[in-house]
């Protein structure tokens, strides 16, 4: 039998039956949970200018070169990662469940791989790091989702080019970088199977993992989406893990397990964005289908808004976070909230202070009740 993961140790009996249900009962449950991205561009984050934004996009900002770019790999070290020490400071916080960065934008994946050599094992710091945080997680009892950059890739020579797709699916590079292929040489369907092979890799290598969270919804959006095969992705993730939940920000097809918006639920159509209202807007829906998981993203950072860390910036204090989670509670959604990690592994001290705060607080109203 498979392997029933800890954190759903209090919905055995249904998870003996239905392992989705479960998974969607403790979901609904679960409140609270950490985002954090981590990769190649928190090195430059104690670098940047305190009027750039969001860092993990400095690749397509600063229009570095992929081979320029892929040089940050070797200054990966993630010396100061420690997957415990991080499962236990989310308990701390009040939290049930991690959302890491498995492969962003850039390409660049902290998990082990067989389909590409751009990964955290062949770089300094030699590590699958997603491998330790999942395994602190069991010991922990929390949940670990496994977030993966689906419609956009900045490396892959066969991702959505800018000629037939939109929503920043490449950098504006001038002129053009010459890794991509272009015409008739790209093919869309290597990249399809290349991901489709790193999510079996991620359900396989990591059984206990409690879903896949995609992000890149605005470049299918602006394109063909149907020739990027999601529905037959979504298809496999539940062949893998019968327990897994599937998300896709704001909803490609309305078949996934939640809805995942940024930092606020939209009320109107329009508020969603141009991209989503050339499809049908899920979250215009939200509203009707009360029935939908709906978990809100957001990050520390709030100035200049920033996913990825960033030494000079403005950060939520621990009265708007408590505004967020007040928030979240009052209209029954869960808050994911976002921790820039530096380039060392380390966390960001000024956020562990205010969440490690807000925890406590989180601890006493409990206690109180």
């Amino acid at each position: 039998m498979r392997q029933m993961p800890a954190y759903l140790r209090d919905y055995r009996e249904l998870y003996e039956k239905n392992p989705r249900e479960a998974n969607l009962t403790w979901f609904r449950q679960a409140g609270y949970g950490l985002f954090m991205h981590y990769g190649l561009y928190s090195i430059l984050g104690s670098e940047s200018r305190e009027d750039e934004k969001i860092m993990e996009w400095v690749q397509y900002n600063r229009k570095i070169p992929v081979s320029e770019y892929a040089k940050l790999k070797d200054r990966f070290t993630a010396e100061n990662f420690d997957a415990d020490a991080i499962a236990s400071f989310a308990k701390q916080c009040g939290m049930k469940y991690i959302n890491l960065t498995t492969r962003h934008h850039d390409s660049f994946c902290l998990f082990e791989t067989r389909h590409t050599d751009f990964n955290s094992l062949n770089s300094p710091a030699g590590r699958d790091l997603i491998r330790e945080l999942a395994d602190a997680c069991e010991r922990h009892e929390l949940a670990l989702f496994l977030y993966y950059s689906h419609g956009r890739d900045w490396k892959h020579p066969h991702a959505p080019n800018n000629d037939a797709w939109g929503s920043a699916a490449r950098p504006q590079y001038d002129p053009p970088e010459p890794s991509y292929k272009v015409g008739e040489e790209h093919n869309l369907d290597e990249y399809v199977e290349f991901m489709k092979a790193q999510v079996r890799e991620l359900l396989t290598q990591y059984p206990t993992a409690a879903g896949i969270w995609l992000d890149g919804l605005g470049v299918l959006l602006s394109g063909d989406h149907e020739s990027f095969k999601t529905e037959e992705l979504y298809e496999l993730i539940r062949e893998l893990s019968p327990h897994a939940l599937v998300s896709y920000k704001q909803g490609l097809f309305g078949t996934e397990d939640y809805f995942a918006p940024e930092h606020k639920v939209p009320k109107k159509e329009n508020e969603a964005g141009e991209d989503y209202q050339k499809h049908t807007n899920r979250l215009g829906k939200i509203e009707e289908h009360k029935e939908k998981l709906v978990e809100v993203c957001t990050t520390m950072i709030k100035n200049p808004v920033s996913w990825g860390y960033k030494a000079k910036a403005v950060h939520l204090t621990e009265e708007e976070v408590w505004e967020k989670l007040t928030q979240a509670r009052d209209n029954r959604y869960n808050l994911l909230l976002n921790i820039g990690v530096m380039g060392d592994g380390g966390l960001d001290p000024i956020d562990v202070e205010v969440l490690l705060r807000v925890g406590r607080r989180l601890a006493g109203s409990v206690s109180a009740t």
